[in-house]
């Protein structure tokens, strides 16, 4: 269902999911400062602690193509509710387990799975959903308030709630983000349906071979999917041990750690907010290309911060440019992807871009045991400069056409 072209007021129905966002992703925040410090509670070998990360993201090598399928021929709305309900079951399960000292890093690392293989079908359909819901002019802003509400709440409200709850009672704040799970569900199940295309449906393999097929012809999404891929890859080699780096090299409490997040996110945050005009000003290409080059720039500098303080400014930095990039290539690809496709392409080039996730966090976790704890950062910017510098000429390229289409 598409709404009026103006930018100036977003629909009712967005807000809710903007709301079953802000709900939900409190609650990650919850969760994402707590699982480290639980997992460096139970071991600090940095291979250990890699695994747990690295379990959370290997649905996204294993289950993307599928999801997509799945998404694209079953009602996005009632995926969306549904998963957010499994995924409160997990963490609940999880939750009491830890009350009862019965968790260990192969638990943690299911859970991790478990919640990841969820996560792997929410995200396509909630990307899919976005399009529905608002015009084409409104999406820029539409996934701006997206990406600053996930940052908000993941980043910048969770993590200190999140470390305090911990420091309290260690189930406590796995038993807060299993109802924030279900206060989300409960939103989701509100918006409206979008019609699903009857009759026989093709069988997956085929569905997923034509969303391989269509992004494989778009040059500029197939090479951003490679640089994306990339990217994730050496973010994870970097943020795999970034509490390792915190907690032992820079003593940061564990009360810090969830501070430390928080302020890291304020940049995500405010590039959610102002994506919209930046891109305005100076084009979203250009905008692309701004973000990609600092984030080099400040993945260098991280692995050398001199204390707490500086850490947090440039993690907030590199979140700022972060979602800039983000903000950018959703809209673009909700842009030029048919309504039809969505879940599947979508679904290819996330597999694309975080299938190599679990492999970043495994390989920052060596880096951190070879090389030392400060090395995982300085690497991963690094590879990311090569591979910028390696799909540079197609970025240009788009450029120049844009400018020409003007």
């Amino acid at each position: 269902m598409k709404h009026s072209n103006s930018p100036a007021k977003l629909p009712a129905a967005y807000w809710r999911l903007w709301w079953a966002s802000a709900v939900d992703n409190v609650g990650d925040g919850i969760f994402s400062a707590a699982v480290p410090l639980l997992t460096v509670a139970l071991t600090r070998d940095p291979v250990q602690v890699s695994v747990v990360s690295a379990a959370t993201y290997l649905p996204w090598l294993l289950l993307s193509l599928p999801a997509g399928a799945l998404v694209d021929r079953r009602d996005r709305v009632s995926l969306l509710w549904r998963l957010q309900a499994l995924q409160a079951a997990i963490v609940a399960v999880a939750a009491v387990l830890i009350g009862l000292g019965r968790i260990d890093i192969a638990g943690l690392a299911g859970m991790g799975f478990g919640l990841g293989a969820c996560e792997v079908v929410f995200a396509s359909a909630s990307l899919a959903v976005v399009p529905d819901l608002v015009s084409e002019a409104q999406l820029h802003r539409a996934n701006g308030n997206q990406y600053a509400i996930a940052n908000a709440g993941q980043l910048f409200v969770g993590p200190p709630v999140g470390s305090l709850l911990f420091a309290g009672a260690a189930a406590l704040p796995f038993g807060v983000d299993a109802v924030s799970f279900v206060g989300s569900a409960a939103l989701l199940a509100t918006l409206p349906r979008r019609p699903v295309a009857r009759g026989v449906q093709p069988p997956v393999r085929v569905a997923v071979v034509e969303g391989v097929r269509w992004l494989g012809r778009h040059r500029l999404l197939r090479t951003l999917a490679g640089l994306l891929a990339v990217n994730t890859f050496c973010y994870q080699l970097g943020n795999a041990t970034v509490v390792l780096l915190a907690t032992q090299i820079l003593h940061v409490s564990e009360r810090g750690y969830g501070v430390l997040l928080a302020g890291a996110a304020a940049g995500s945050v405010l590039g959610g907010m102002v994506n919209a005009r930046v891109v305005a000003r100076i084009g979203a290409l250009q905008a692309l290309l701004t973000a990609l080059s600092a984030n080099v720039v400040i993945f260098v500098l991280v692995g050398v911060s001199p204390n707490a303080v500086v850490l947090g400014v440039l993690l907030g930095f590199n979140g700022f440019a972060t979602t800039l990039w983000s903000v950018v290539t959703v809209s673009l690809r909700q842009q030029a992807v048919p309504a039809e496709l969505r879940g599947r392409v979508h679904s290819v080039y996330r597999m694309l871009g975080w299938g190599l996730m679990p492999l970043g966090s495994l390989a920052g976790g060596l880096v951190a045991d070879v090389l030392g704890i400060r090395a995982a950062y300085p690497v991963a910017g690094a590879v990311r400069g090569i591979a910028l510098a390696v799909a540079l000429p197609v970025l240009l390229s788009a450029m120049r056409a844009g400018r020409a289409a003007e």
